[in-house]
């Protein structure tokens, strides 16, 4: 017989091992959980559903030799400038590998060439992703119930699941009409403080955001560095989508304007280079002391030491093939990447102009005009939900995002994110009309109904 503290004796049933959820951790009970499967389970179910969901890369441009091209090119520049033997080479791409990544001095090249700012390349982490990285930050700044972290809303739906893997509340801060509401940001912070918590960060996407396509301007980028520095933040700067502007010229990344390391910057190779690598990383040059005002490393040091005990390393096989591309292009993917970035403007240009086409003035519907990126908020006149979802998908053949997914604890919004990277233009056409089908739908059932309740959940 064993006894427990808590419940006594307690007496085995002879049976098979089981579980309890409830014994589980909180987060596997979270609605935000099944947030990132939602859309991949709804397409699988209706393949032939033509979907706005997915903020994926244009896939057509893959091919499978890129990948031994570039493994080529990095081991040849190995060879030829490092100097490095076949067995080196050999054991660096097939054996465990550095913590913080074998790839560092080039992903810290591009960054110089692409954003304009070059970190110390021992204060770059080379991740499985950017959600590992979002994943290791939040892990080493939570170090009681007290810390919380901040983030505009509505924000990336991964953000948020991070900040739950790792016990940490997230509190929510206006986007307003330029992409952050500061005057709100303060006043989350010193409300946070008279509750007792204690704000640690700010995760922000300055560049066509996700979901809202929304950018930051200059001044306001500067305003939230001194914000930051008034308020002892540090800011999370997340930049999936900033080589993907709507015109020719973008806005400096908040890191290359940060003058007092401020900004934890969470960078990834998958929306540029191909996401099936799964390569992300994290610059973090913050100096780190210990509690007699002593150096004791970088930032950087203290997440290797955490992803020492979660991924181990990085795939090096992966990492080289990335650098492969970076140094094709000579460590530029604003280069690289210029086949992408016309496509995804082109692709944008014919959104835009379809859905004035068919949602003219009076219809109800409206919409946002990002500056780049991959997506854009759509505004309807009923509740959008998974339910609605799943009936677009099987009625209508059309798939989306709820945009209720971005706020945490909401259980419907009237909007929805459509995103424009992976389409043709011709089945962004054929997808706008069976979305206006779906809007014309719902518009004439909300007419017949006196409640709240969306006409579709009565099906």
């Amino acid at each position: 017989m064993t006894t427990t503290a808590e419940s006594g004796p307690y007496i085995g049933t002879g049976g098979p091992a089981g579980l309890c959820l409830e014994d589980l951790h909180g987060s596997l009970t979270d609605p935000m959980s099944d947030s990132m499967n939602l859309l991949n389970e709804v397409a699988q179910r209706y393949p032939e559903a033509l979907s706005f969901a997915a903020g994926r890369p244009y896939e057509n441009f893959f091919e499978a030799e890129q990948v031994h091209r570039h493994l080529r090119v990095f081991c040849e520049h190995l060879s030829a400038v490092r100097g490095w033997s076949d067995e080196e080479v050999r054991r660096l791409l097939f054996q465990y590998g550095r913590t913080k990544g074998v790839i560092h001095d080039v992903v810290t090249r591009n960054l110089a060439v692409d954003e304009g700012f070059e970190p110390d390349p021992e204060a770059v982490v080379i991740t499985v992703g950017c959600q590992e990285a979002m994943f290791l930050v939040l892990r080493a700044l939570r170090t009681s119930s007290r810390d919380a972290v901040l983030a505009v809303s509505p924000t990336y739906l991964g953000f948020n699941g991070a900040a739950r893997l790792a016990d940490m509340p997230v509190l929510p801060v206006r986007s307003g009409d330029d992409g952050v509401d500061l005057d709100d940001l303060v006043r989350t912070v010193l409300r946070a403080r008279d509750d007792g918590l204690r704000p640690r960060a700010c995760y922000v996407i300055p560049d066509f955001s996700n979901p809202l396509g929304v950018s930051l301007r200059t001044d306001t980028r500067r305003r939230l560095l001194d914000l930051a520095k008034e308020h002892d933040l540090l800011l999370l700067e997340d930049n999936p989508y900033g080589l993907f502007p709507a015109g020719t010229s973008r806005p400096p990344t908040l890191k290359s304007l940060d003058t007092d390391r401020r900004v934890v910057y969470l960078g990834s190779f998958a929306k540029t280079v191909m996401p099936g690598a799964r390569v992300g990383f994290v610059v973090a040059d913050q100096e780190v002391t210990d509690g007699g005002g002593r150096r004791v490393g970088l930032f950087a040091d203290q997440l290797a030491k955490i992803k020492s005990m979660l991924t181990v390393n990085t795939s090096p096989v992966a990492q080289a093939v990335v650098a492969g591309r970076l140094l094709e292009n000579e460590h530029t993917l604003v280069r690289a990447t210029a086949r992408e970035a016309e496509l995804y403007r082109g692709n944008r240009k014919v959104l835009l102009q379809g859905l004035e086409q068919r949602f003219p003035p009076g219809s109800g519907v409206s919409w946002n005009t990002p500056d780049g990126g991959f997506f854009l908020v759509l505004t309807v006149p009923f509740r959008t939900d998974d339910a609605l979802l799943e009936h677009s998908a099987r009625r209508h053949r059309v798939i989306w995002t709820p945009m209720h997914h971005f706020y945490a604890g909401r259980p419907y919004s009237h909007q929805i994110r459509l995103s424009f990277s992976t389409l043709r233009h011709e089945q962004i056409r054929t997808g706008l009309d069976r979305l206006a089908g779906l809007v014309q739908e719902q518009r004439a059932q909300a007419g017949q109904h006196t409640t709240d309740v969306p006409p579709y959940s009565n099906r």
